[in-house]
């Protein structure tokens, strides 16, 4: 009977529920806890076995929404059902109207409530802020909406061998200890080196910060004996920087695009830097 593979509540563009079971099998064996620095939706963790999760993203509004569903899921799908079974939920018009809420609200658990209503109708996951750190993606013009009760029921359950925190990458790894391993799925270098960063959560996240991420990799590896595992594309660049450790290739559909024609795989990376 195949395992039951649970989906993240949030859609998340360059989300790894499809490529679990690929992640799964490169972990080794007996540790007790995985760390995440770049946790996004959750479908690694969601998707894994082990006792404990520290799970990291450098996004407020992120880590502030996880650890609500986590504390009290009941009275988060309470309060945020009703805005996805509102008359005119599905329109621009209330869309840009509960994004303008969003980017002027100081309350954490409003911010958690309509974070939810614009990730899941806000254009294919993506989670994007402005200078001015507003959220500013765009309408998502989708036909159909699900609400996921399910899905935050079981984020909640499995939260509870979890400590969720904001921090950067380099503060995460600071974290680890003998018995970890660490799966790092930052923004990916461009396919073509023609432009050199992507958004981080609406910072940069540029060709200098991939290098920075493989070196503190290898060194967790070479100093402290602990495994380090990361995803990314298959770039001549990539296999520079992940030039010391085994690396796994595996095939996956990646795009934005709405349009199904313009979804092409391409090649991804496990670099593994085993402890």
């Amino acid at each position: 009977m195949p395992k039951i593979k649970h989906r993240p509540f949030l859609k998340w563009a360059g989300g790894k529920f499809r490529l679990t079971e690929h992640i799964n099998s490169a972990f080794p064996a007996n540790k007790e806890c995985l760390i995440e620095p770049f946790v996004g939706a959750g479908a690694v963790f969601l998707n894994s076995n082990f006792k404990r999760y520290i799970l990291a993203d450098i996004n407020p509004d992120l880590i502030n929404l996880f650890n609500i569903v986590k504390n009290d899921v009941e009275q988060y799908i309470l309060d945020s059902k009703p805005l996805f079974k509102a008359e005119n939920a599905n329109t621009s018009e209330y869309y840009y109207n509960k994004r303008g809420q969003f980017n002027c609200s100081k309350d954490p658990f409003e911010r958690a409530i309509l974070f939810l209503y614009l990730n899941r109708y806000g254009f294919n996951g993506l989670c994007r802020y402005n200078r001015k750190n507003e959220f500013n993606v765009p309408f998502g013009a989708y036909k159909m909406h699900y609400f996921p009760e399910d899905e935050l029921r079981y984020f909640s359950h499995k939260a509870q061998s979890a400590v969720f925190f904001c921090r950067d990458f380099q503060e995460t790894f600071k974290l680890a200890e003998k018995n970890t391993v660490i799966y790092c799925d930052p923004p990916y270098a461009p396919l073509s080196q023609g432009s050199n960063f992507t958004g981080y959560s609406g910072n940069q996240f540029d060709l200098a910060d991939q290098k920075a991420l493989a070196e503190l990799a290898r060194l967790t590896h070479k100093e402290r004996q602990i495994s380090v595992l990361i995803s990314n594309h298959d770039t001549k660049f990539t296999r520079e920087i992940y030039k010391d450790a085994v690396l796994k290739t595996i095939k996956v559909q990646r795009s934005i695009s709405q349009s199904p024609d313009k979804r092409i795989k391409v090649k991804e990376l496990i670099a593994i830097f085993h402890g």
